[in-house]
């Protein structure tokens, strides 16, 4: 992947309003120089998120979640580095720079901007000749009849495909794009003969894009009701991927931030339903079922998936699965209970808004309704029927955390099917312990929320914070300071990079150490809040010394010679220190 020009990142940070893209996820409060709120990053109830306008830093002192504008966008919009900072630097229009690449890294990412150009003036003609063409009016009075405005329609980028073979291909040669490259984009195919046609023809085609809002293939829809299959998606390729791709989060991302969830269902018409009818936090999976893929993708913009998608058999064990990589992510997964038969397009037709939000509100967690649709379906009349039940359930329970919830359910499957609650607890057990060996999307789960720090570490951070705040007073420190006095590698390496860039300890950290950089963006933050006058900074270095003292003292000690010299020096020095920390005085 092409790197960028250190300059081309600091101008994007510069340029990026943090205040601006953080109030979309939490509402914020100037105090000072800063704005604070609850924190987006855990529930709350007093606001412990802090923000520098100035230094385009946040920071939570209750989660300890912290960084830079480009590390909030990359976690609330669920992009890796590059994404953030290409995404910012489109919306504040900042020019891009990139350093040097392979020349096989440059030509692979020429070759996917081409792709990405040919779908978007594709995506273009399509929605076009929707409006304008006397061919598509069958395809407009289809839409019309789903209830569908033409607003949305034209938000969405809909369009119809024509009917001609080589429409597309024929307009893309025209436009200078290859054969090859229209292959790859998807928009065209190979025929048996060995020549090339339009992949859709006579559809309705909904264009599907990427969080960034970038085209990376349709999916389409039959005109006619005999065209089989009924819908064609896009091939699977350099661009597009099915089990990744989650239809309209272009357009939800900042609805889903304000919500506080995502509604995932099947079809793009049911996305473009809800969105008109102001239901903006509504996504569709490109199937029937949701991806561990796509359950990380919302997991960077929200903490609640409500899914209203079909539960059926293999609909049921693709949720299960999802259960699982829930867990993981912290998820909080709810099911959407529709009237059998209707999806939520045909229902906002019937029904006010009003009611699709009930039946939101109404929602209940998944694991509930796994539980509740195997027993209403179980043969209860029979011990076979019975067994039958409780292996279809136990993986269930199983997924589930032990937790009152579980608990709840285990008791309510026991009583269900007429069973010792002892009996039903072991195969739940067991169940979770067969799921355990075999772990699902393991290497899509995100590291585990920071530990709670030992009193030690956060003497060191204050210590290292207030040496930020005064600089003149804190440099001195910071040399008397030495891998001895801290708690780990980590903090020895903020300390050299402090002693390195005391003046500007957020300008050029290294990139690839997200470590060094999360721990530095804390200390600037904490500097803005830790008093820093030379007692504090001398009090908290006493401390950090005592500490230092008393390792070496016990290390002495364990070899047995506890009237040696130097545990005898020890032993002096750790009462001075004492002594001094007792009056308070740095003397």
């Amino acid at each position: 992947m092409a790197r960028f020009t250190s300059d081309t990142v600091e101008r994007v940070k510069q340029a990026a309003d943090i205040v601006e893209i953080v109030s979309a996820h939490t509402d914020l409060r100037r105090q000072g120089q800063r704005f604070t709120g609850l924190c987006p990053f855990h529930d709350e109830r007093t606001p412990s998120f802090s923000v520098n306008p100035a230094e385009k830093l946040y920071y939570c002192f209750g989660c300890e979640a912290g960084g830079d504008v480009i590390r909030f966008v990359q976690e609330k919009e669920g992009l890796d580095f590059a994404g953030a900072v290409e995404a910012l630097a489109e919306r504040y229009g900042v020019e891009i720079e990139l350093e040097q690449e392979d020349p096989r890294a440059e030509q692979a990412r020429k070759r996917r901007a081409r792709l990405h150009e040919a779908l978007e003036r594709t995506a273009s003609f399509y929605a076009a000749f929707l409006w304008d063409s006397p061919q598509a009016e069958r395809a407009r009075s289809y839409l019309t009849s789903r209830g569908l405005e033409e607003q949305v329609l034209r938000d969405f980028g809909v369009g119809f495909a024509p009917s001609a073979w080589d429409t597309v291909l024929m307009r893309g040669q025209q436009a200078g794009f290859t054969v090859e490259e229209m292959l790859g984009a998807g928009l065209v195919q190979r025929g048996r003969d060995g020549g090339n046609y339009d992949r859709f023809r006579r559809r309705i085609v909904f264009p599907i894009r990427d969080a960034r809002g970038r085209a990376l293939g349709f999916g389409a829809r039959a005109l006619d009701p005999d065209t089989k299959p009924k819908y064609v998606n896009s091939p699977e390729g350099e661009l597009y991927r099915k089990s990744e791709t989650l239809f309209g989060v272009d357009r939800a991302r900042a609805a889903i931030a304000r919500a506080g969830r995502a509604i995932v269902v099947e079809g793009y018409t049911d996305v473009l339903a809800l969105h008109q009818a102001g239901i903006e936090e509504a996504v569709a999976v490109m199937g029937t079922a949701i991806t561990p893929e796509q359950l990380g993708a919302l997991s960077g913009l929200t903490d609640t998936v409500v899914l209203g998608l079909d539960a059926d058999r293999a609909g049921r064990d693709a949720m299960l699965r999802a259960q699982r990589v829930a867990g993981k992510r912290r998820l909080r997964l709810l099911v959407l209970s529709m009237p059998a038969g209707t999806d939520p397009c045909d229902f906002l037709q019937q029904q006010p808004v009003e009611r699709f939000a009930e039946l939101v509100e109404a929602a209940v967690e998944l694991p509930e309704f796994h539980v509740r649709t195997i027993l209403d379906a179980a043969e209860l009349g029979s011990g076979a029927g019975r067994d039958r039940a409780l292996a279809e359930v136990a993986p269930v329970l199983g997924a589930i955390e032990r937790s009152a919830m579980r608990d709840e359910l285990t008791r309510l499957v026991a009583d269900r099917l007429s069973l010792d609650p002892a009996l039903v607890g072991q195969q739940v057990e067991r169940a979770g312990a067969r799921a355990a060996e075999h772990p699902v999307g393991r290497s899509a789960v995100p590291a585990e929320p920071p530990a709670v720090l030992a009193p030690h570490e956060r003497r060191e951070r204050a210590l290292l914070a207030m040496c930020a705040a005064e600089p003149k007073q804190g440099a001195a420190y910071l040399d008397r300071l030495t891998p001895e006095h801290l708690s780990s590698p980590l903090a020895a390496r903020a300390l050299e990079w402090l002693r390195a860039n005391l003046e500007a300890p957020m300008s050029g950290l290294p990139r690839d150490d997200e470590e060094l950089t999360e721990l530095i963006t804390q200390i600037v933050m904490l500097a803005e809040r830790e008093p820093a006058s030379v007692e504090a900074i001398e009090l908290s270095f006493i401390e950090l010394e005592l500490r230092r003292v008393e390792r070496l003292l016990a290390g002495e000690q364990q070899k047995g010679d506890s009237t040696s010299p130097d545990v005898l020096r020890l032993q002096r020095e750790r009462s001075e220190l004492s002594e001094r920390l007792r009056r308070g005085v740095a003397v």
